[in-house]
């Protein structure tokens, strides 16, 4: 049997994972392949990890990256500490040295992805990345290879299990933002700082991988709009609901002729749509072919055996020579993609859910549809409660399709009228 040797830099979760699918004696691997990749060293800053890992004496262990980087008996190199620095430096000394790559730094990639593969192919290397996006679920593998033959006309998901997890229970258990948030903290899906993720960060980090690999083209990252759920009022889930949609995080992407649309954001659904019942962590994707129709790929998103499962399927993409076969031979990994611009938020159409805050007097609903009409904008549907909150009704409005310019606009009139209190929420909608 033939081997590959891996150095592994990073033992944090997945890096951890990783490590015990290698180590695993009667491991699947030995069973299905001729050529395994075998784990030769690790390297992570805190020198304690090593008492942790039960190593074989065979294995060898540093804190200092520089030694696996070094070491002409290590073929291929896994990066797993995330962030832009030093993990952009380790991998681009890794492929100077002749080392193919394989990462889950959906960070990195997102922001330097381009610059990466275009070194890559000039050293004659490879960078697999698997992992970056949605956890188990081959996404990568299925824009890249399965769907070779479409021409990808849109992807949308949920791809982000932390914020998935955080609506699930504010929908499920009628809980507030700030509880939910909480509870996701305590059981280990959030992390401290949650902003990553709750501010739609995170997401679209994985946007811009997804619509890279899927559509074959540049663009410049910052300019991909992201809104979180921080500000998700319990209200709106119900009322929505009511109307027969449920909320999301989405990452959204469309091809049209002259750009893209590129955009995360909280999203109402119908409540037939697969994607609305996606709950808790899980994730899921859709993908739009020309030739396929309309796909979706589900899974868990995060964790660390399903991560470490897609960081090992490529290594053995490495260790089998399809990876460098790959890498040589899309366009996508040429460094020199077409550059297509991202498309302004203004310039967005869609449905919109609105809640406004309104005293409750007669010719409220005129005043406020006279002026959606002044810009365009017509009304599908009107609920309104007698309930009051803080002296006022809460007024709920379904749009059909408007363009998000003359939406912001009109809201922006609306702030002058005297019978609106509070700041109005909308919410976008995607059918």
């Amino acid at each position: 049997m033939n081997t590959f040797n891996v150095g592994l830099i990073g033992m944090g979760t997945v890096g951890a994972g990783v490590a015990k699918i290698l180590l695993e004696k009667g491991s699947p691997l030995l069973e299905k392949l001729d050529c395994v990749p075998v784990l030769k060293g690790i390297a992570d800053r805190n020198p304690d990890v090593k008492n942790k890992l039960n190593l074989p004496s065979d294995i060898l262990f540093t804190t200092d990256a520089k030694e696996l980087l070094n070491n002409p008996d290590i073929q291929v190199v896994v990066e797993l500490i995330g962030g832009l620095h030093p993990a952009m430096e380790i991998i681009t000394t890794a492929l100077e040295k002749g080392k193919d790559v394989v990462t889950a730094n959906k960070m990195l990639l997102a922001l330097h992805g381009s610059e990466l593969f275009s070194k890559a192919r000039r050293h004659g290397k490879s960078i697999s990345f698997e992992a970056s996006v949605g956890g188990g679920i081959p996404i990568i593998a299925a824009l890249r290879d399965g769907f070779i033959a479409n021409k990808i006309e849109a992807i949308f998901g949920i791809v982000n299990g932390t914020t998935n997890y955080i609506l699930t229970k504010m929908t499920r258990e009628k809980v507030k933002y700030s509880d939910a948030l909480a509870e996701a903290q305590r059981l280990g899906y959030a992390e401290k700082d949650p902003t990553m993720d709750v501010e739609g960060i995170d997401s679209s980090h994985k946007l811009a991988i997804l619509a890279r690999i899927g559509f074959g083209v540049d663009f410049d990252y910052k300019n991909i709009y992201h809104e979180g759920i921080s500000a998700m009022d319990l209200s709106d889930i119900w009322y929505a609901h009511e109307l027969g949609y449920t909320l999301k995080l989405l990452a959204i992407a469309k091809k049209t002729e002259n750009n893209i649309e590129l955009r995360v954001h909280p999203t109402l659904l119908p409540h037939d749509h697969p994607l609305s019942s996606v709950n808790g962590v899980f994730n899921a994707i859709c993908i739009t072919g020309s030739a396929v129709g309309e796909t979706m790929l589900y899974g868990k998103g995060a964790g660390q055996m399903p991560t470490a499962s897609a960081v090992v399927a490529d290594l053995v993409d490495v260790a089998l020579g399809r990876a460098g076969i790959t890498f040589k031979a899309m366009k996508t990994f040429s460094g020199h993609c077409e550059y297509v611009p991202i498309a302004d938020i203004q310039q967005f159409k869609t449905r919109y859910y609105l809640r406004f805050s309104v005293v409750d007097k007669p010719g409220v609903l005129a005043k406020i549809s006279g002026i959606l009409g002044k810009y365009e904008i017509s009304i599908a549907s009107v609920i309104q409660h007698k309930a009051r909150e803080n002296g006022t009704v809460p007024l709920v409005m379904m749009t059909h399709l408007a363009e998000e310019g003359n939406l912001q606009k009109a809201l922006t009139e609306m702030k002058q009228l005297d019978v609106i209190k509070d700041h109005t929420k909308f919410l976008r909608v995607e059918e």
